[in-house]
């Protein structure tokens, strides 16, 4: 139940490309390349986001995260 309360609102979070931790806008974030060559955004309090296709953001998983 809790789940189906909260993916909605994460999901319009990550729609409006802001954090679903903080809410700060992911721009104010720290930008640098992952692994695949993709886009990695990592939000001022620690959660990681990975840029896809048409200006869209996903949760990274943590092997993402790693360098």
């Amino acid at each position: 139940m809790f789940k189906s309360f909260i993916a909605p609102i994460q999901s319009w979070l990550l729609t409006h490309q802001q954090c679903v931790g903080c809410g700060m806008p992911l721009k104010k974030g720290l930008t640098r390349k992952g692994k695949n060559g993709a886009s990695l955004m990592i939000c001022k309090c620690g959660r990681g986001y990975i840029q896809m296709s048409n200006n869209q953001f996903r949760r990274a998983k943590m092997s993402e995260m790693s360098d």
